[in-house]
């Protein structure tokens, strides 16, 4: 079950100050981070979302593993990616039509900031260049999954050695 503590706007600011995606982010943008940001807390075994539901924020991961998986009809649940202490998660909120495009489980008792997706959306449109900077950074991160995801297939093409 997911447990969300709101420790106060300190803590969260601090927790996304201190992250690689929000490295160097203007204060006033960090701002409204904050006003979306809360502590969320899982226990192992919790699913976080499920391929399909409504996907309606992003996780930053402060302690814990979260699993990715997809479904297929053909071979059941499929690993995707294991995620650890600072891996940032859960794209499918900027994308239309906003449901979730894999499963995610928390393998062990997990900490993460969860960020609303339709607050950052509505803040995206009022302010264009916070959600071009906030596009940027997460654009990047895909880019970086891509190519991992893209290695590990060729890791895993038959002949590759």
């Amino acid at each position: 079950m997911v447990a969300m503590a709101n420790e106060g706007s300190d803590s969260i600011r601090e927790l996304l100050a201190g992250h690689p995606l929000f490295e160097d982010f203007p204060p006033r943008y960090l701002d409204i981070l904050v006003g979306c940001a809360s502590n969320v807390y899982f226990g192992a075994g919790d699913r976080i979302f499920r391929e399909g539901e409504e996907a309606d924020r992003f996780y930053l991961l402060c302690d814990g593993e979260v699993s990715l998986e997809a479904f297929s009809l053909e071979h059941g649940p499929l690993p995707i990616q294991t995620l650890r202490d600072g891996d940032v998660f859960g794209w499918s909120w900027l994308v239309p039509p906003y449901r979730w495009r894999f499963d995610a489980e928390a393998q062990r008792t997990t900490h993460a900031i969860a960020l609303d997706g339709r607050k950052l959306r509505e803040q995206c449109e009022t302010d264009p260049a916070f959600g071009y900077e906030l596009l940027k950074r997460l654009a990047t991160l895909m880019e970086q999954r891509l190519q991992a995801t893209r290695a590990q297939l060729f890791e895993r093409a038959p002949g590759h050695h």
